[in-house]
């Protein structure tokens, strides 16, 4: 049986904006509820920034920490924020800000999931379009299904 790496709880809508920074907080203590990181996690994800941005196009940033923090992963989690205020990502415009952990390699095969999802920009424009966390939820459930 796969076990979920998204869960309904781990997908948030925000009607205002955010700072980089809190955003990263925010997707760091998404993913340490669910037992998927340890209170490290946010650090890593600062390491991780930066060293290279996680900005990834089509108003979408997925922070995670770096190799060398892998001590700081439980379990493979996600966690979605929507912030419908944006988030000034170092100079870009984020809507979508995806918190991942992957236990291993995991992470690689989760990230190019994510990728596929955003790499439409109607498909964004979609995702930006829905109303609940548990319509984003189910628009976003595939990637559950590896």
């Amino acid at each position: 049986m796969a076990r979920s790496i998204l869960t309904l709880g781990q997908v948030r809508i925000r009607s205002g904006s955010a700072t980089r920074d809190q955003a990263m907080r925010e997707a760091a203590d998404i993913l340490e509820a669910a037992g998927a990181v340890t209170s490290a996690y946010y650090d890593a994800m600062q390491q991780r920034e930066q060293t290279v941005s996680t900005y990834m196009g089509n108003e979408l940033a997925i922070p995670h920490g770096t190799n060398e923090t892998k001590d700081a992963i439980l379990d493979s989690a996600l966690s979605v924020v929507r912030y419908d205020g944006g988030v000034d990502w170092d100079g870009e415009p984020v809507t979508f800000v995806i918190g991942i952990a992957g236990r291993g390699d995991e992470h690689l095969e989760i990230l190019s999931q994510i990728a596929i999802l955003f790499s439409d920009e109607d498909d964004v424009a979609r995702l930006k379009s829905l109303d609940t966390p548990e319509e984003l939820y189910e628009a976003l459930a595939a990637v559950n299904e590896q």
